[in-house]
């Protein structure tokens, strides 16, 4: 896959024109699946948020991702899915030019993309985007650490693995989320990471890795 990593979504123009760089083709003119799990992972999110991100609108928060004017747009709730079999949703995925990864509890979400098996699938879409945002973003990394875990019943801190770094988002958008706070995070982990605004995204396309941003980032560890 091509990922693009994103602590708040698609909120500029850089990250904006690195998206449609690698979907080959306009936002008008791409089709996206939205996948809202986290969001019940993490106490903080209610039906009301998951309604806001699914209805798209391009005047609230989830413009930077829903609300970007796509040329078609889905919902792909992974909790569903082992109920439905592979048959009907591989192919959804598969016609999809760009997956929208919502936040929430990332350790919640790394569970149901296994039990669904999308996880299994990811290595087989070479040419989808997926766009993470916080959560969405964090899932893909081996390690959260503890502070992002929210979820009662994870077992760890752990992700899937996919890149070999870690990520902070929304450095100075909350009062815990400071930079003091994410080198002591980082210290914890002992491995790279990157803390990422809302105005940042890591981009990664064949194990390449580069950094978008209008904002502020840093990375840590060797």
């Amino acid at each position: 896959m091509k990922l693009l990593l994103t602590s708040g979504g698609v909120t500029n123009p850089s990250i904006h024109a690195e998206l449609e760089k690698m979907l080959g083709n306009p936002v008008a003119e791409s089709h996206a699946l939205v996948i809202p799990t986290a969001q019940w992972g993490h106490p903080m999110c209610r039906p009301s948020s998951v309604q806001g991100l699914v209805a798209a609108a391009p005047d609230s928060r989830f413009g930077h991702l829903t609300g970007l004017g796509w040329a078609s747009l889905g919902v792909l709730e992974l909790t569903a899915l082992p109920t439905i079999g592979a048959d009907r949703w591989v192919p959804w995925v598969r016609d999809a030019d760009v997956l929208l990864v919502d936040g929430g509890d990332a350790t919640y979400l790394c569970h149901w993309m296994r039990e669904s098996g999308l996880a299994d699938l990811l290595p087989s879409l070479p040419d989808t985007v997926w766009v993470g945002v916080s959560a969405g973003s964090m899932v893909l990394t081996p390690r959260i650490g503890d502070d992002f875990v929210e979820w009662p019943d994870a077992p760890d801190d752990r992700t899937l693995g996919i890149v070999d770094f870690s990520i902070f988002p929304h450095l100075d958008l909350f009062p815990t989320n400071t930079m003091e706070a994410a080198e002591r995070w980082a210290a914890e982990l002992g491995a790279p990471a990157y803390v990422i605004d809302e105005q940042t995204a890591i981009k990664v396309v064949d194990g390449v890795v580069e950094v978008v941003s209008e904002g502020r980032w840093v990375k840590l560890g060797s």
